[in-house]
């Protein structure tokens, strides 16, 4: 049996470099590639692959996003999220947005080759060190709307900025940002955005 393989990373020479080393592979056919997370779905619903690789950080669409829409859209395709960085939050949102894989970039090639071949039967495949990390972690202490709030304060918006972004009342806004900045333990919130960031709640 082939298996059909769709890679979605935006730095195009990881990508092609790691198409060439699955296609090496007697049973892999990377039928699909693109650059962008608002790219996966389409591209998967014209080549069928049986996996899909997602990186997490991607423009149009980032992987997990990119992963639940897969899940809904193709249902059959399994998706591996394959990335540098392996933060305890990602791994949680990845596995909540239906991927049944996740693998850091370190890895070496034959454990991801093992990896689609244990998805492609039915496995969960996830690096131990990281779904150690991830019990430990606990969830996110973040709401959806504070995740919101945060990812929106990046570009050092005005809190008027915010809220016009993201149709909220200023006030409403400015509660989000105490929530967030009292659940990271941190002064401001570009503080508590870099703390999120690092344990992958974003």
């Amino acid at each position: 049996m082939t298996i059909r393989l769709l890679l979605a990373d935006d730095q195009e020479l990881i990508r092609t470099a790691l198409a060439a080393l699955l296609d090496l592979e007697d049973d892999f056919e990377v039928v699909a590639q693109v650059g962008r997370g608002d790219e996966v779905v389409a591209a998967a619903e014209r080549a069928r692959p049986d996996v899909a690789l997602l990186d997490v950080e991607m423009p149009g669409l980032d992987g997990l996003a990119a992963a639940a829409v897969l899940a809904g859209r193709v249902p059959d395709c399994r998706v591996v999220i394959l990335t540098t960085f392996g933060r305890a939050g990602y791994l949680r949102r990845a596995m909540e947005a239906g991927a049944v894989g996740f693998v850091v970039k370190d890895a070496p090639a034959e454990a991801l080759a093992d990896a689609i071949r244990r998805v492609v039967r039915g496995e969960r495949v996830v690096d131990p060190a990281l779904a150690a990390a991830t019990l430990a972690a606990g969830a996110s202490p973040l709401t959806a709307r504070e995740r919101d709030v945060l990812n929106a304060s990046r570009s050092g918006a005005s809190v008027a900025g915010i809220a016009g972004r993201l149709f909220l009342s200023e006030g409403t806004v400015r509660n989000y940002l105490s929530a967030a900045i009292a659940k990271t333990g941190t002064q401001n919130r570009m503080e508590a955005l870099r703390v999120a960031d690092d344990r992958g709640w974003l």
